[in-house]
C-alpha cells in the first residue's frame, strides 16, 4: 500500500510533464502544431472524397460444381473504378465462377459488369462496367505508388463490409513488405490495422494523397487489427496482361527458391548476392537445364538477382514468371567454386484453377488434372480428367463412382480431355431410353477399376 502511495503521484507527475511537453511542442513547431486535429480531418476528408465516389458495391451470381451437381449462389464484395472508361478493379475470389456481375455506384447508378481478366495467383480481377453511351461520366480513382509507403503512414480501407453498401475505416501501414507463406508467390502484401471485414474484399486501400495504393484482400484472421492488401506495385505489373490477354501468362520453371538468410529454417549462407535453389521439380524446365538444389542463382539473363530474406523471394519469382515462354534464357549459377551458365527454357504455367464440367444424369462433376492444384493426382497421370464431386443421391454414387477417381475410359473410348468427356456424355444421353448404362474405367489409388454406371433414373426430378 505504501508502494502504491509513492508510485501513483509519480505516474501523475510523469503524465503532467508529458502533457506539458506536448503543449510546448505545439508552440515550438512540434508535431501537434504541424498536424492538428482540423488539419488531419481535412486531409482525410479530401482523400476520402477523391476516391469514395469510385468505390463500387459488387454482387455476383456464380455457378459451381459442388456435391456432384451444378450449384448457384450469390456473393458480394467491393471494387474500385480505375479509368474513365469504366474499368473496375476487384479480387479474383469475388468474381470467381460469376455468371452475372452487378455493380452499384455511390451515386445510385447500377451497371452490369463484364469480366475482362483474372489472375488467381495475385487474387486480382478486372471488370468492365457496361456503361450506356449517353451516361454521364464515371468517377474513377488513380493508382498510387505503394513502394513509397512506410510503416506508420495513414491509410483508409474502403468497401462494402458485411454486404452493407459502403464504409471507410482508417489506420496505418503496419508492415509495408509482408511475406505470407503460401499466399501469392509473386507478391508481397501491405499489412494494415485499418479494418478489412468480409465484403471489403476488392475495395481500395487509399493513402492520404487520395490514391489507391492497394486492393483489400484478406481480413483480420489473426486478430482484430490485422488486414492485408495487394500493393499497387503488383497491380501495375499485371494490369497490361489482364487488359490484353484476359489473364497473366505466367511462365513455369520448376525452381523452388530459398533466401540467403532463412530465419524460419535457421539456415544462413555466407554469400551476399544471389538466391539459393531449395529444390527442382522433376521433369521441369529447371531440371532439363541441369539446375540442382544448393545452386546459387546470381543472374537471370542480364539482370542480377538477390534474395537476402523471405521478403525478397516474390520479386525473384515474379521475374522468373515473366520470362518468355519457350525462349531459352541464360541463368548464371554459382555451384561450389564454379560459375556456370545454364540455358533455361520456361514453359507456360497451366491454369491454376482448371476447368470443370457438369455431367447431369450421370450425377457427377469432373475437372482437368492440374499439377499446381492436384499434385497428388498428377503423380499418377500427367494429364486427364478426374471426378470432382458426386451427387447424393445420384446414379454415380449408386454405381460406386468416387470423388477423385481418374477417368480413363467410357465404354472403351479414352478420356484424355474434358472435351472427350463432353462427347461421351452427350452420346450416352442421346442413346436414352434404349441404352441407359455405360462402363467407366477409372484409376483409383494407382489401380484400375471398371464400374457400370446406370443412369435410367433421373434424380433431378426429385430435387
Amino acid at each position: 500500500m505504501r508502494v502504491l502511495k509513492r508510485i501513483v503521484p509519480l505516474l501523475l507527475g510523469c503524465l503532467a510533464a508529458w502533457l506539458g511537453g506536448c503543449q510546448s511542442d505545439r508552440h515550438n513547431g512540434g508535431w501537434l502544431s504541424r498536424m492538428d486535429r482540423a488539419d488531419f480531418r481535412r486531409v482525410v476528408q479530401d482523400a476520402k472524397d477523391g476516391v469514395f465516389p469510385a468505390v463500387v458495391f459488387v454482387k455476383c451470381i456464380r455457378e459451381g460444381n459442388e456435391e456432384g451437381k451444378r450449384t448457384k449462389d450469390q456473393v458480394s464484395g467491393s471494387g474500385v473504378v480505375i479509368s474513365p472508361e469504366g474499368e473496375l478493379l476487384t479480387n479474383w475470389h469475388v468474381v470467381d465462377k460469376a455468371v452475372e456481375i452487378r455493380c452499384l455506384l455511390l451515386d445510385g447508378r447500377p451497371f452490369s459488369g463484364r469480366l475482362l481478366g483474372v489472375d488467381k495467383d495475385t487474387d486480382l480481377a478486372l471488370v468492365q462496367l457496361e456503361v450506356p453511351a449517353d451516361a454521364r461520366p464515371l468517377p474513377y480513382a488513380e493508382l498510387g505508388d505503394s513502394t513509397t509507403l512506410r510503416e506508420g503512414d495513414f491509410v483508409m480501407a474502403m468497401g462494402a463490409p458485411w454486404g452493407l453498401t459502403r464504409s471507410v475505416s482508417i489506420g496505418i501501414i503496419s508492415c509495408a513488405r509482408r511475406f505470407l507463406v503460401g499466399n501469392s508467390e509473386y507478391s508481397l502484401w501491405l499489412q494494415t490495422d485499418a479494418s478489412i471485414c468480409p465484403g471489403n474484399s476488392g475495395g481500395p486501400l487509399v493513402n492520404t494523397g487520395g490514391n489507391v495504393v492497394g486492393i483489400n484482400t484478406r481480413g483480420s484472421f489473426f486478430g482484430g487489427d490485422m488486414g492485408f492488401a495487394v500493393p499497387s506495385e503488383t497491380i501495375r505489373f499485371i494490369l497490361p496482361q489482364l487488359r490484353r490477354y484476359g489473364k497473366v501468362q505466367w511462365a513455369w520453371t520448376g525452381i523452388q527458391l530459398q533466401p540467403l538468410k532463412d530465419f524460419n529454417r535457421d539456415i544462413y549462407f555466407d554469400a551476399m548476392d544471389g538466391v539459393m535453389v531449395a529444390g527442382v521439380d522433376p521433369e521441369s524446365p529447371a531440371a532439363e537445364a541441369g539446375l540442382r538444389p544448393r545452386d546459387r542463382i546470381v543472374r537471370i539473363g542480364d539482370v542480377a538477382v538477390t534474395a537476402m530474406t523471405d521478403e525478397d523471394i516474390p520479386a525473384v519469382r515474379r521475374r522468373l514468371g515473366a520470362l518468355e515462354k519457350g525462349t531459352p534464357i541464360a541463368l548464371t549459377v554459382v555451384r561450389g567454386d564454379a560459375t556456370l551458365i545454364l540455358s533455361l527454357k520456361p514453359c507456360a504455367k497451366s491454369s491454376a484453377e482448371g476447368e470443370e464440367v457438369d455431367c447431369p444424369r450421370w450425377d457427377f462433376t469432373a475437372k482437368a488434372i492440374n499439377q499446381f492444384e492436384d499434385p497428388d493426382l498428377f503423380v499418377h497421370r500427367k494429364s486427364g480428367v478426374y471426378v470432382l464431386g458426386v451427387k447424393y443421391p445420384g446414379n454415380a454414387m449408386y454405381s460406386g463412382v468416387a470423388h477423385r477417381d481418374i477417368l480413363l475410359k467410357v465404354d472403351g473410348r479414352e478420356i484424355q480431355t474434358l472435351d472427350d468427356l463432353r462427347t461421351a456424355h452427350k452420346a450416352a444421353l442421346e442413346g436414352l431410353p434404349r441404352k441407359s448404362k455405360v462402363v467407366l474405367t477409372v484409376l483409383r489409388g494407382g489401380l484400375e477399376h471398371q464400374l457400370v454406371l446406370g443412369f435410367a433414373q433421373d434424380y433431378s426430378k426429385d430435387e
